[in-house]
């Protein structure tokens, strides 16, 4: 599954709302990874400046832009990591009802459930983004 192709799926399926999102700027997104002291996956760098201002379904990806409210990457990830039993070597990229998607160094997507560990997982992100995100939109 090739990301650039499901990038522009997604796009396409972008729903009109009265606030729209923007997407992030270069200089943005660095520091997003500075102050979370955390390199991200190359493929999260370009669905966050290419796809990140995307609405669609009812899951809500998380952003780096400024005044993200309840998703803004820094605040999940921080209290994912202090409070919510994520690993620090996991970066939440996408919180649904205290349940956290996350991308390891490899560019997996992990589930983390609120109640435990799972197993599922997905290769790369455009699958989970094809397969989680469009499909159960």
């Amino acid at each position: 599954m090739n990301l650039g192709d499901v990038l522009r799926e997604l796009r396409t399926l972008n729903k009109p709302v009265p606030r729209p999102l923007r997407l992030p700027t270069l200089e943005e997104v660095e520091a997003a990874e500075r102050r979370l002291q955390h390199r991200f996956h190359p493929d999260f760098r370009r669905y966050l400046l290419e796809a990140s201002d995307v609405v669609y379904g009812f899951l809500e990806p998380c952003t780096v832009t400024p005044g993200g409210g309840h998703t803004d990457l820094i605040e999940i990830a921080q209290a994912a990591w202090e409070h919510g039993g994520v690993p620090r070597d996991l970066l939440p990229i996408c919180v649904d009802n205290a349940d956290h998607y996350c991308m390891n160094a490899a560019g997996e997507v992990v589930f983390r459930p609120h109640d435990g560990t799972s197993d599922e997982t997905w290769p790369d992100l455009a699958t989970w983004i094809q397969r989680v995100w469009i499909e159960a939109g």
